[in-house]
């Protein structure tokens, strides 16, 4: 029996029948599974205004293999447009609606099989979460990376466009510099060129196990991409023949893999949110201070985008995610035993792979460093965790102490580094930006780029209970937890109190007394939500904090 047989056969099922019938159903097709395809396309991402073609195309491979493909979308927003204004507060939020809706439409309509379409940030976990929650077989298609632009000779990407916006204010910039990269930075759809957010969650989506190989590197303007979308409406339809289920794929192992493989190929802070969220949908409490554990053995092989001067395409011709797992194995690194929607393991899958290019993927005896390239830190600023992206920090900012310069939004932190306010040494604190402060936990991909184009990247730390780009480069450190809308330690953070970062011992201090801290938390006052109304209402009283990956849940009483 079909799952779908439950809106198509019997006589009860007679209204719903004449609804397929309204649809265009044909005899043949109602015996036949019901896939859906769930379609991130939409026109205002870079990175889905190509989806619509990956969709056709793999449509043609579900049916090819005999299923009845159906089209329902899903919401995606462009974090790069979102960013710097109040849009960004509605960009994290967008990954739980994404699940929430997913799942609604998927069990509504009692769907045999889902082949998901995302591309761009939150898209992608939302429906890695939605396919733990429905559990029907599913399988991952993404849209594909961006190509990087080229100016000045130079391959760049969206990060160096925003940077470029921080070197105008510094006066090294002209106008007419940045109306080129302006131009160029940009030069085909797809998710951004870099490990940014994206495609990090893409290239996680393989380790998972829930994307076939090239799932996270291969260009999207490539007709591979084509290819591979077929491949994918096939491979979900002899999941369902051989009723293999995301849960039989996403176990506790599957994210400890895709975990370790996040930290060989740098990926975002933002997997730091994500992962947790995901295990979350299958049972496993994810704590980020695993993320330590697994870097102390991982090496970090690759430094894409912003971290260094390679770029998806690179990796995609260098061997992609295959190769990097087939280095980590040598290591005896990943659970070669978690199967994958290729109906083999993940040691079958990786078996003969070949890293083609050692200078995008470092070998063994050659690592960028020994360990990976995220790092939790703790300490009386962050009881609960905070995260860096290790790999992309200055050697000389790993040990810092400095002042704390402190502000209680971005936009003033922004307004006092373009001012030349801030000064090096310093350690920029912004705060009451966390998933209940903003609420919606905004991105300070602005004031992160502001920093390095002044100049001051090696020599400023930035902290906040808000995130980062993958974008962001530099000492930033994010999700600092508890945030300040919960009386954190980062809200009773004072101008000029002396803040000691040391990545290498993974801690984060400020140099107050707890006698001075309890004072300050005794006068401590909870501020007025901005936002009373509305979806980021109602998500700031069921958010968790950074640490436990922003997750919702009903309060307990």
């Amino acid at each position: 029996m079909m799952k779908s047989d439950n809106v198509k056969k019997g006589m009860q099922q007679a209204p719903h029948r004449s609804l397929f019938n309204a649809l265009g159903f044909t005899e043949e097709e109602m015996q036949k599974p019901m896939v859906g395809i769930v379609s991130s396309y939409n026109e205002i991402v870079p990175g889905h205004m190509n989806l619509d073609k990956i969709v056709n195309a793999v449509k043609l491979g579900v049916a090819e293999a005999g299923g009845v493909p159906v089209v329902f979308p899903a919401i995606a927003v462009c974090d790069g447009i979102a960013m710097g204004h109040i849009g960004m507060k509605y960009s994290l939020v967008t990954r739980d609606l994404i699940a929430d809706s997913t799942e609604c439409m998927a069990l509504a309509h009692q769907f045999d099989a889902l082949v998901m379409v995302p591309n761009c940030d939150k898209n992608v976990p939302g429906l890695l979460m939605a396919a733990a929650r429905i559990n029907v077989p599913t399988v991952f298609v993404s849209g594909g990376p961006m190509l990087a632009g080229h100016v000045k000779g130079q391959k760049r990407s969206l990060s160096s466009m925003f940077e470029a916006v921080g070197s105008y204010a510094a006066g090294t910039m002209t106008v007419e510099d940045v109306c080129e990269f302006e131009q160029k930075a940009c030069p085909t759809c797809g998710s951004c060129s870099g490990m940014y957010t994206a495609n990090s969650m893409n290239c996680l989506t393989e380790a998972l196990g829930m994307g076939l190989q090239g799932n996270g590197t291969i260009p999207a303007v490539y007709s591979e991409r084509i290819k591979l979308a077929k491949h994918a409406g096939m491979a979900v339809m002899e999941l369902l023949r051989k009723n293999i289920c995301p849960r039989d794929i996403m176990t506790k192992e599957a994210v400890i893999n895709a975990l370790t493989v996040d930290m060989a190929l740098g990926c975002s802070t933002n997997s730091m949110l994500h992962l947790p969220a995901i295990a979350h949908e299958i049972g496993f409490d994810f704590d980020i201070s695993y993320a330590n554990e697994i870097s102390a053995k991982t090496p970090n092989l690759c430094h894409l985008a912003p971290a260094g001067p390679t770029y998806m395409e690179d990796l995609n011709e260098a061997g992609g995610v295959y190769a990097v797992m087939n280095e980590l194995s040598e290591l005896g690194l990943l659970n070669e035993r978690c199967m994958t929607v290729t109906g083999k393991t993940i040691g079958e899958n990786i078996k003969g792979v070949q890293n083609k290019n050692p200078e995008v993927i470092r070998p063994l005896d050659n690592p960028y460093s020994q360990t990976g390239g995220l790092a939790v830190l703790k300490g009386n600023l962050a009881p609960d965790g905070s995260v860096v992206k290790r790999s992309a920090v200055a050697p000389e900012m790993l040990v810092h102490e400095g002042p704390a310069r402190v502000f209680e939004c971005e936009e003033d932190a922004i307004d006092a580094i373009k001012g030349g306010k801030i000064v090096a040494g310093d350690v920029v604190v912004i705060r009451y930006e966390g998933p209940k402060g903003g609420p919606g936990m905004r991105e300070m991909l602005n004031p992160t780029s502001a920093i390095a184009g002044m100049g001051l990247g090696s020599t400023v730390a930035l902290i906040t209970d808000g995130r980062f780009s993958g974008a962001s480069r530099g000492a930033s450190i994010g999700h600092v937890s508890p945030e300040a809308a919960v009386c954190g330690p980062i809200a009773l953070v004072e101008e000029g109190d002396i803040i000691s970062i040391n990545i290498t011992e993974c801690t984060l201090n400020v140099n107050v007394s707890d006698e001075e801290m309890a004072k300050r938390r005794a006068n401590w006052q909870p501020r007025e939500p901005k936002i009373t109304t509305g979806y980021l209402a109602r998500y700031r009283e069921l958010v968790t904090s950074g640490n436990r990956g922003a997750i919702l849940e009903i309060p307990r009483k």
